[in-house]
């Protein structure tokens, strides 16, 4: 006796591309147009010089137009060429960045920027000498042994939540009393 086995109709779906092109793929002129300006920014980001920058982008614009037709997504690309192209400049050029200052200027290489870090440091370190033992003690296993909380709360014998909340009031305090002497954070 046989049996009969129903075959199993298998369906296999369609398999698409990854990438598709892109059938509205913009003109060199728009891609240039809408493009140039944060590829500048992207690239002085990466460099830390405006000519620099400027080269990159020209660079990667003219190979761009070279492979145009084998490009489907210009942008992507152009990021991807700018970066390794400021990657190539920057391990050619690393002995000229060590010996020029970059566009922006460095406060904390500055003399009056240097100062003020002095005088910070010292502020600083005057506001800690006035915490409490256990207070300078928190900070200390925080930022100087660079213990997790929870390290910290085993030897100190606090709760994990309560090291955090500690931390969190004590340098919200410093902060304060930091901008009461005149010392600014850099980004304020």
């Amino acid at each position: 006796m046989e049996i009969a086995i129903p075959q199993a109709r298998i369906e296999v779906p369609q398999v698409l591309p990854l990438v598709e092109k892109d059938p509205e793929k913009p003109s060199l002129r728009q891609v240039f147009e809408t493009e140039e300006s944060p590829l500048l920014r992207f690239a002085h980001g990466l460099t830390g010089r405006r000519e620099a920058a400027e080269d990159l982008v020209q660079e990667a614009f003219l190979r761009l137009h070279t492979h145009w037709d084998d490009v489907s997504h210009p942008r992507a690309w152009l990021y991807r060429s700018v970066r390794n192209l400021a990657l190539n400049h920057l391990r050619d050029h690393r002995r000229e960045a060590d010996e020029e200052p970059p566009d922006t200027p460095d406060d904390g290489h500055a003399p009056d920027g240097q100062l003020a870090r002095q005088e910070a440091a010292g502020a600083v370190r005057l506001l800690l000498s006035e915490l409490p033992e256990q207070d300078r003690s928190l900070l200390e296993l925080k930022y100087h042994q660079n213990l997790k909380y929870e390290q910290i709360s085993h030897r100190t014998g606090l709760s994990v939540g309560n090291v955090g909340y500690k931390l969190h009031h004590l340098l919200k305090s410093l902060a304060e009393n930091l901008r009461r002497l005149g010392i600014e954070s850099p980004e304020g």
